[in-house]
């Protein structure tokens, strides 16, 4: 079995690595479960694969990693793992905000943050100011989010636009609409990894991912290091991407 710092060397030589890497983090209750522990345990487990895929990405020269770590559906769990999910979020925010400004990596929060409570939503926003100015990565991590309401949203701005005449009907086109998604001015995932062995998309960057390249690992997210990122991005490597042409 090869090394990280082998596959980080094999990436490095086999060509162009993806400028941005979505991964929907799925498989802590899983790894709880198979544990005989409480799901809790499971989310804070997956605490440490987090950091794994930051310095990961970082060495592996990716200009964006954007996390899915809480959806607007996770919001009808029950209230005890709500509450503990919150709490790891405002850990997380504390242990990680100094070092992730230390190693260049600015955070930006994607989603409707008017759900948080005033506490997580301070906290949020310190660890965004606490990051800002970052330059080796971009780290998006969608709390609260939901690809549908993404776009319902950026639908009702263009709406208002429109309406209020600062932009014209015959304007309206995708390039309209994506300066109005909450990633807008960032390149589109090229890869997007789903761990647990999960064949859904969950209603995560329903626009953006239109020509990602799928990888779906059976890992749990827990046990996700930046080995199986390096694999990843290896197999991404070994396609060829069309974009709906085709090669002459």
């Amino acid at each position: 079995m090869s090394t990280a710092a082998q596959l980080l060397d094999r990436l490095r030589e086999g060509g162009a690595v993806p400028r941005h890497v979505a991964i929907i983090m799925d498989g802590n209750g899983r790894w709880a479960k198979e544990r005989r522990m409480p799901r809790t345990l499971g989310h804070r487990a997956g605490m440490k694969a987090v950091r794994e895929v930051v310095e990961g990405a970082i060495e592996a020269g990716i200009e964006v990693l954007t996390l899915f770590a809480f959806s607007e559906e996770n919001w009808q769990r029950p209230a005890p793992e709500i509450g503990a999910l919150m709490g790891l979020l405002h850990e997380y925010i504390a242990r990680e905000t100094a070092e992730l400004a230390a190693s260049g990596v600015a955070v930006h929060v994607l989603g409707d943050l008017s759900r948080l409570s005033a506490g997580a939503r301070e906290a949020v926003d310190g660890l965004v100011g606490g990051t800002r100015g970052g330059t080796r990565l971009q780290l998006n991590l969608a709390i609260s989010y939901s690809g549908r309401a993404e776009l319902a949203r950026a639908a009702r701005r263009l709406a208002e636009d429109v309406r209020q005449g600062r932009l014209a009907l015959e304007d309206v086109d995708e390039a309209a609409l994506a300066a109005r998604l909450y990633t807008a001015g960032l390149p589109d995932p090229d890869l997007l990894i789903r761990t647990s062995g999960e064949q859904r998309i969950s209603n995560f960057l329903l626009w953006q991912i239109a020509y990602a390249e799928l990888y779906i690992t059976p890992v749990l997210w827990p046990d996700f290091t930046r080995r199986q990122l390096f694999d990843a991005v290896l197999d991404y490597q070994g396609r060829e991407r069309r974009f709906g042409r085709v090669t002459a």
